[in-house]
């Protein structure tokens, strides 16, 4: 039997807001143990939370991104829940009415294919504290520093059919909370993470399978393949004639395998009701169409201009365009130099490959846009050949100054003198007659050997072109 995978994810995204979203706690990743919890969070008698609102421009913000109904009113909840986790014994978030309803988020496939995926809601809601199981034998060590953390839950329509679909899908969602600055992303640190649900059912049919939820992945890499381990258990364990149980499962990367967490709640296992805390949130028109105004150039919107104004092809612009960061840095290189597809070769090709050696984020790049600007405009005017920009674009990430400096110091300037090269040629010809005349038999691929011992004997300053061009005519 065909069977059909059917993906949901559920994806939360710690806000970065400076404190917590019903507290005046911080929320600085990183602090001692239990430093940075304070009576609101701890849920202490007598106390009462009070609304973030910046976590509330975040949200409306979010959703202006996807396309998304902002409810002009929406009610905080309280979802009841018994975790050591969670002191209050009961988690602050939403149910029936979240700021962000229906949305969508469009991914690309394979071969250019574009495909739309629904958002259902996306929510506000505060953030447990964590539990700590290494170097504490036999007990559970509990730090609430995270309690309170405002979080938005983007809750997509089950529209995704496959592992390679749902990591396409986080990575265009982490990419635009990225752009909107309205989280830093970090996996690492707990800032964007995945619950998926997955279920399977016969190829054709419309009807849902029983589904589980693979609980707290933080890497793509994770996602992939604890999504892709679930959909080959579930789909072995029916055609054994068994049936899935609906449960919340954790993926154990160590030995590439979900395993049971505890049965699946339903909502009415939450005991959902308003928060007599919290009064309903209001949010004006005056307010939605203030922080539409705060929208930056979307990834999608700045692909389609980086192929229409810079005339780069649909790969290089969305890799351009995955970073806000990136799209930035490559605009100010390709006007410095005046070439769009030397500026994005050098962006994806050494920059990237340079930051990713080093471990660091663009921000923290020695070489400046302006710097590699500097750089590029001096292969364009044939001062340096692209062998040697490399050496010179080392020296610069090893800060030993700007481009123009390091040429003067070092004396790299191209050799463009064709009688100089041309003398150059003359003695390799002279000094190799075997390969001379076995190219002028037709053995076409020697003129890479000649090329070769040109820039040999030139320390790799020799023009190529005009290399190519004399030994063309030589030979």
């Amino acid at each position: 039997m065909s069977w059909e995978p059917v993906i949901g994810l559920e994806i939360h995204i710690q806000l970065a807001t400076q404190t917590k979203i019903f507290s005046g706690a911080s929320t600085a990743y990183g602090a001692a143990p239990n430093t940075q919890a304070c009576a609101i969070d701890l849920g202490l008698p007598g106390v009462l939370p009070v609304l973030n609102e910046q976590a509330v421009r975040m949200t409306v913000k979010l959703g202006l991104a996807l396309g998304a109904a902002i409810a002009p009113r929406s009610v905080f909840a309280r979802k009841n829940y018994f975790y050591p986790d969670l002191p209050k014994g009961y988690q602050i978030s939403q149910y029936e009415l979240p700021v962000v309803g229906n949305g969508h988020l469009d991914i690309e496939l394979d071969g250019g294919v574009t495909k739309r995926i629904g958002i259902t809601r996306a929510h506000m809601e505060e953030d447990a504290g964590k539990s700590l199981h290494e170097g504490f034998a036999q007990v559970t060590a509990i730090d609430l520093n995270r309690a309170g953390t405002p979080l938005i839950e983007v809750v997509s329509e089950p529209d995704m059919h496959s592992a390679k679909e749902a990591v396409a899908y986080m990575k265009k969602l982490h990419s635009l909370v990225r752009y909107l600055e309205i989280s830093d992303g970090n996996m690492q640190e707990g800032s964007f993470r995945c619950d998926a649900n997955v279920s399977v059912r016969p190829l054709g049919d419309e009807r849902l399978g029983t589904r589980t939820e693979v609980k707290n992945v933080n890497s793509f890499r994770f996602v992939e393949r604890a999504i892709n381990y679930e959909i080959q258990r579930q789909i072995e364990l029916l055609e054994d004639g068994g049936a899935v149980v609906q449960e919340t499962r954790l993926f154990d990367p160590a030995r590439n395998e979900t395993r049971p967490m505890r049965t699946k709640e339903e909502a009415n296992d939450y005991r959902y009701f308003p928060d007599p805390d919290l009064l309903p949130i209001e949010i004006p028109p005056a307010l939605i169409e203030e922080v539409r105004e705060t929208l930056p150039e979307l990834p999608d919107a700045k692909r389609e201009r980086f192929m229409r104004e810079y005339e780069l092809d649909a790969y290089d612009s969305s890799v351009l365009t995955t970073s806000r960061a990136m799209a930035d840095y490559f605009e100010v290189v390709a006007a410095q130099c005046a070439d769009a597809k030397l500026a994005a070769n050098w962006a994806m090709g050494e920059l990237a490959a340079a930051l990713n050696k080093a471990g660091l984020e663009l921000a923290e790049a020695p070489i400046s846009a302006r710097m590699l600007g500097a750089l590029l405009q001096r292969i364009k005017d044939n001062t340096l050949s692209g062998k040697i920009a490399k050496d010179v674009f080392e020296a610069m990430w090893n800060g030993e100054g700007e481009a123009n400096a390091i040429i003067e110091q070092r004396g790299l300037v191209q050799l463009s003198d064709s009688s100089a090269i041309e003398a150059m040629i003359d003695e390799i010809i002279a000094a190799n007659p075997d390969q001379v005349q076995q190219y002028r038999a037709g053995k076409e691929k020697l003129m890479g050997f000649f090329v070769g011992q040109v820039m040999k004997a030139s320390k790799g300053q020799a023009n190529p072109q005009v290399v190519n061009e004399l030994l063309r005519k030589k030979l």
